[in-house]
């Protein structure tokens, strides 16, 4: 009997019906608007989410008939802060992981807890759910006082179908509500946050049954009642279990909209400076390191949109692909949307520098590319540094399509790529696979498995070598504007 992956995105729900072999037999997304009434606001109504959760999952069992559900998995975005009141209604519509308020709130909590990246191995950011919590306090009081439950989205999807309030590790890490390397609510944040751990429900492991579909949401999704639902993951950490990421020093370099870092840790090894995220990891007892780039994929987007509107990607790239390492001295910064990692600088601005008459299309283009591959090395520095060895990742997302991109992000980041069979099929495969351990009983070693490598890209000894320079010269340029991106 098959298993159900739910993956929760900030554009729609996407759900799989996957075999015991692992095979995906169906899929289906149901999209659902986004809000941004101010500003830096991103929100969303939960209640669409459940329109969403309902419809995909609807489809797809409609392209399987007579599939008889074995057990549900769910992945999706992580940091967002859902409201209930005690009688378990949405208070307001939920702050997603993109928004950006909560600056001030960041530095407050900084205050309040002085050790506060020893405490939750991070520093706040403004997509945490934490500086979300301070924000509504502070700005919207009447709510707060009705506030009794704080759910992660997948979470509150979670309690929509089996009526229990969880939170899983690999998400719940993500609110810096945690102590991380213990993997236990916090309660030097919690106290500063002014919550009690009733709030937030009981924390679980990824492939832990957290509840069972009830008889009313069963026959609403066409499920048998008493479908297992195991705790699930995080969206970066369901995707990295799709991946086969799942044992230490395995690493996934996922290259979307935005680009994320993902490695699997030994154990509990934060970064000093918490420029890295260092969360648990969905697969019990173990945890990894995250370096996350606001504007990867979408740092090429704007590009082509922007100053070359119509042109098709390939063609931009073979254009690129005639250019040098370095492109003659042109430098992109990448950080359009402000930057995580690693400079952790919500004002941050990209910028082209470096610019004569002597570049064309094809510089701007492989400055571009350029750019987001030091970004995403800047990340992969910064775990090999923390103590993991990463030899190999395995790249997912739509730059996979590039050879060339593929290339030069093996000799910038002096790491052999590979893409696998199925690496791309995202955090709902890996809330399917929870599944099939937590809910089906299947060994973990075997449902984690990374699949066939399908294509290599080795770093080449030479461009390694032109690169360090270029590399340097990229570090320094974004402290040198600094003053001026924040003056803005």
């Amino acid at each position: 009997m098959p298993v159900l992956g739910i993956d929760l995105g900030t554009s729609g729900c996407k759900t799989v019906l996957v075999d015991r072999d692992g095979s995906i037999l169906a899929s289906a997304t149901a999209e659902y608007p986004l809000s941004t009434p101010k500003p830096l606001w991103s929100e969303q109504n939960p209640e669409d989410w459940w329109l969403g959760l309902v419809t995909s999952v609807k489809a797809v069992l409609a392209k399987v008939p007579g599939a008889i559900v074995e057990g549900i998995g769910i992945g999706g975005q992580m940091h967002g802060a859902t409201l209930l009141d005690e009688n378990d209604e949405v208070l307001r519509p939920a702050i997603l992981w993109n928004d950006g308020r909560c600056e001030a709130e960041c530095a407050l909590l900084h205050k309040k807890v002085p050790g506060l990246i020893k405490e939750t191995g991070n520093r706040a950011l403004v997509g945490f759910t934490a500086p979300k919590l301070l924000w509504v306090q502070k700005h919207e009081p009447k709510i707060w006082k009705k506030v009794r439950t704080v759910l992660l989205p997948k979470d509150y999807l979670r309690f929509r179908q089996t009526g229990e309030k969880v939170a899983e590790m690999s998400d719940g890490a993500g609110m810096l509500l945690m102590d991380v390397a213990n993997r236990r609510w916090s309660k030097k944040v919690l106290k500063a946050v002014g919550i009690d751990e009733s709030y937030l429900g009981r924390l679980i492991e990824g492939t832990e049954i957290s509840g069972t579909v009830t008889g009313d949401v069963a026959q609403e999704l066409g499920i048998p009642t008493g479908t297992p639902v195991v705790g699930g993951a995080g969206d970066q950490a369901a995707g990295a279990i799709g991946a086969g990421c799942a044992t230490p020093g395995a690493t996934t370099i996922s290259i979307g909209t935005s680009g994320v870092v993902f490695t699997t840790t030994k154990g509990y090894a934060p970064e000093k400076d918490g420029r890295l995220h260092t969360f648990c990891h969905a697969i019990p007892g173990t945890w990894h390191q995250m370096g996350v780039m606001l504007s990867a994929a979408g740092s090429l987007q704007w590009y082509r949109d922007t100053l070359c509107p119509g042109v098709e990607f390939s063609d931009l790239l073979a254009e690129a692909a005639k250019a040098p390492i370095g492109s003659e001295g042109l430098t992109f910064l990448p950080y359009l949307t402000g930057e995580r990692t690693p400079l952790c600088d919500a004002q941050a601005r990209g910028a082209f520098i470096g610019l004569t008459r002597l570049h064309t299309r094809g510089h701007l283009t492989r400055a571009v590319i350029e750019g987001i591959c030091f970004g995403l090395a800047d990340s992969l520095a910064l775990i090999r540094s923390a103590g993991t060895t990463v030899k190999e990742a395995t790249a997912t997302g739509g730059a996979t399509r590039s050879d060339l991109w593929m290339q030069i992000l093996a000799d910038i980041g002096n790491v052999k790529i590979v893409l696998r069979t199925g690496a791309d099929a995202g955090p709902a495969l890996g809330g399917a696979r929870l599944a099939l351990v937590g809910a089906c009983g299947l060994p973990a070693k075997k449902v984690f498995a990374p699949g066939p490598v399908e294509k290599t890209f080795a770093p080449n000894a030479k461009a390694v070598k032109a690169y360090a320079p270029v590399a340097a010269r990229f570090k320094t340029l974004y402290p040198a504007i600094q003053g001026y991106c924040h003056g803005l």
